[in-house]
C-alpha cells in the first residue's frame, strides 16, 4: 500500500468513525461498527489507531488542529483591519460548524458526557489555544482604539453559544423559519447565512468603542 493510500484509508476511517460517533454516540459505536461501514477489517483500525479511544483522538486533533493555524495566520496578517478579523472569524466559524455538523455534534457530546479525562483535556487545550488566537484580535482592536473594553471571554461564549444553539436546534428553527425539518441542505443555506449577518451585527454593536458608556 502507498503512503497515498495509506492516508485515505486513514481518512475514510475518520470520516466514518465521524459519522457514527455524531448519530450514535461513541458510547453506543464499536469498532466492528465502524470496520463494517468503512469496509476494512478490525486489524486495519487497530494498525492505524489502536484503540476506540485513540480514534477519537486524532479524530478530534484532526478536525480541530487546523483552525489554530488559520487563526495565527490572521493574527500576522497586517492588511486587514481589526473589524476585518472579526468579519473573516465570523466567516470562518460560520462555514467552519454548519458545513461539519457531524463533527461539532461529537465535540459537543464528548466535552459535556465524555468519562475520559485525556479526551475532556484535549478538547479544552484545543479550545483554549483557538480562543486566546480570538483573543488577540479583540486586544488589537483595543490597542487601536476601535473596540472597547469587554468581558473576553463572555462574548466568546455569547458567539459560539448561539451557533451550537442553531446547530443542535435544527428542527425548532427549521419550523421558525418554515422550512422542511428534513431537508439539512436548505436548513444550512439559510441558516449560515443568517448567522453571518447577525453576528457580524452584534458584535459591531458590542465592540464598537462608540457605544462605549
Amino acid at each position: 500500500m502507498s503512503l497515498t493510500e495509506k492516508v485515505d484509508k486513514r481518512a475514510h476511517i475518520l470520516a466514518v468513525a465521524e459519522q457514527l460517533f455524531a448519530v450514535n454516540g461513541f458510547d453506543g459505536t464499536s469498532v466492528r461498527d465502524i470496520a463494517q461501514l468503512a469496509n476494512v477489517n478490525l486489524a486495519m483500525i487497530s494498525y492505524y489507531f489502536g484503540s476506540k479511544e485513540k480514534l477519537l483522538e486524532a479524530l478530534i486533533e484532526d478536525r480541530a488542529g487546523y483552525s489554530l493555524g488559520i487563526l495565527e495566520e490572521l493574527n500576522k496578517n497586517q492588511t486587514l483591519t481589526p473589524w476585518d478579523k472579526i468579519d473573516r472569524l465570523v466567516e470562518f466559524y460560520v462555514e467552519k460548524i454548519m458545513n461539519n455538523y457531524n463533527f461539532h455534534c461529537v465535540m459537543s457530546q464528548q466535552y459535556n458526557q465524555t468519562r475520559s479525562t485525556e479526551i475532556k483535556e484535549l478538547i479544552i487545550s484545543i479550545k483554549s489555544r483557538n480562543l486566546e488566537e480570538i483573543k488577540k484580535v479583540i486586544a488589537d482592536g483595543q490597542k487601536k482604539k476601535l473596540f472597547r473594553k469587554v468581558d473576553m471571554e463572555m462574548t466568546m461564549a455569547s458567539v459560539f453559544g448561539t451557533l451550537t444553539q442553531v446547530v443542535n436546534s435544527r428542527v425548532l428553527y427549521s419550523r421558525l423559519m418554515k422550512i422542511d425539518e428534513t431537508d439539512e441542505v436548505t436548513y444550512r443555506k439559510k441558516m449560515t447565512t443568517r448567522l453571518k449577518v447577525h453576528l457580524k451585527q452584534m458584535l459591531r454593536a458590542h465592540l464598537d468603542i462608540k457605544n462605549e458608556e
